[in-house]
């Protein structure tokens, strides 16, 4: 629930500055906008530092093991691959969608502000999913809410594509996907903290992260890349819904038990 927590205050987040983005990008430009957005953006600073760890605990270090050791411990599980694997579909879902749906919906000649206000929805309704996310989180297997989000997001993606293209259906879309958005965060890094405990979350967390920017880069180069070779989004669209399957059926066999180590590794320097 915690994790749920935080990741719905970084979905406000998008909500809120959105409107701002769009008011600063009328008034004083790109360079001004950009400006503006890293001048807020160094606010990260003094909360982070507030946050750095002063005392570890009595109870940290029972299980000596170097960060080495973990790493591979982690790539040696089934279940860390394949969640691993699932997360790169995320990345390049909403990526994808976050970067190109703006311009998709002008292509359609929707006005501009409809695809604001649908990035909008989507932050908004991002904060209900990723708190029930992490709420469901508790009292069921995360595995099983990482596979029925996946397959939520295709079917939400081809009702999309199927249905009259409209503002409303826009709206509609926007918060279906919302609920979807960022919900996978708060099951995924439960997963790892569940199977291999908290010392190393960040890392393998971060591990775990690194695989959802690269689907995120892809989602929004190839998205690029085929608008220009095809004056369509359409081959994307088809392999987002695709790739939302086989996610779906990658975090299916995860075994999510505590991994039960032996002798505790020796820690190295």
């Amino acid at each position: 629930m915690a994790l749920g927590i935080s990741a719905a205050a970084g979905s406000f987040g998008q909500f809120a500055v959105l409107p701002l983005t769009q008011y600063l990008l009328t008034y004083i430009g790109w360079y001004g906008a950009l400006l503006t957005l890293a001048g807020v953006s160094l606010l990260m600073v003094p909360l982070a530092a507030a946050m750095v760890e002063r005392n570890l605990g009595t109870h940290a270090n029972l299980f000596k093991q170097s960060a080495g050791e973990a790493m591979r411990e982690a790539l040696g599980h089934r279940g860390y691959v394949l969640l691993t694997l699932g997360f790169f579909v995320c990345g390049f879902q909403v990526v994808f969608i976050g970067v190109h749906l703006p311009s998709y919906l002008l292509d359609k000649g929707l006005p501009a502000n409809v695809g604001v206000t649908a990035l909008a929805l989507i932050g908004l309704f991002n904060i209900v999913g990723t708190y029930t996310a992490g709420w469901l989180g508790g009292k069921i297997s995360k595995k099983y809410i990482l596979s029925a989000i996946y397959f939520g997001r295709a079917i939400v993606i081809a009702l999309f594509l199927l249905l009259p293209l409209s503002a409303l259906t826009v709206y509609a879309f926007a918060i279906g996907l919302g609920l979807l958005w960022l919900s996978t965060v708060p099951p995924t890094n439960g997963i790892v903290a569940q199977i291999f405990g908290v010392r190393y979350l960040a890392m393998l967390s971060g591990f775990t992260f690194l695989s959802h920017q690269i689907g995120s880069f892809l989602g929004a180069w190839l998205g690029g890349l085929m608008f220009d070779r095809t004056g369509s989004y359409n081959v994307v669209w088809y392999l987002a819904i695709a790739l939302g399957v086989v996610a779906g059926l990658l975090n299916l066999p995860i075994d999510e038990r505590e991994l039960k180590r032996g002798t505790p590794a020796r820690a190295t320097a």
